[in-house]
């Protein structure tokens, strides 16, 4: 089965996170920093938030606030959506597409072991798509090696 869990074997699962008194600068600069688009928000190890770069954009940027003066947790989205490791990727895209998010933390047992970004899950169903179709191709061959050009 496609699970989540076997699409984290692929890949870098490091976490990046913040507490909710952080500034939104300082959330920001780290964001840059790290080429992420969204941090989990923790307060005392447990998930209080996430703050993406679109909350930067309408919160701070648009009603034009100071991002030096306002707390991450003045900006963060509170209902915190989330997929697990069981689940499947389908279930992560899914969820990605019926709530409009592009960043869904990863709990294993209520432990956060990973981001995904919408980037993450489509490239991987592309790649096994690519060798679903390899594999396809190669019993094809293996069958019927003069029909195929």
């Amino acid at each position: 089965m496609n699970t989540i869990r076997r699409m984290l074997r692929r890949r870098n699962t490091q976490v990046w996170t913040v507490e909710p008194h952080t500034s939104a600068a300082e959330a920001l600069a780290l964001m840059a920093e790290k080429d992420i688009g969204a941090l989990v928000v923790l307060d005392q190890g447990q998930i209080v938030g996430i703050v993406t770069e679109r909350d930067f954009v309408r919160k701070i940027m648009i009603p034009g606030r100071s991002a030096d003066d306002t707390r991450v947790d003045a900006i963060m989205t509170r209902r915190v959506l989330y997929i697990r490791v069981d689940q499947t990727v389908q279930d992560c895209m899914a969820l990605m597409t019926d709530k409009h998010v592009r960043h869904l933390p990863v709990l294993d047992d209520g432990r956060l072991v990973a981001v995904l970004s919408i980037r993450d899950v489509v490239a991987h169903i592309i790649s096994e798509q690519g060798f679903i179709i390899q594999q396809m191709e190669n019993y094809i061959m293996d069958r019927h090696p003069a029909t195929v050009n």
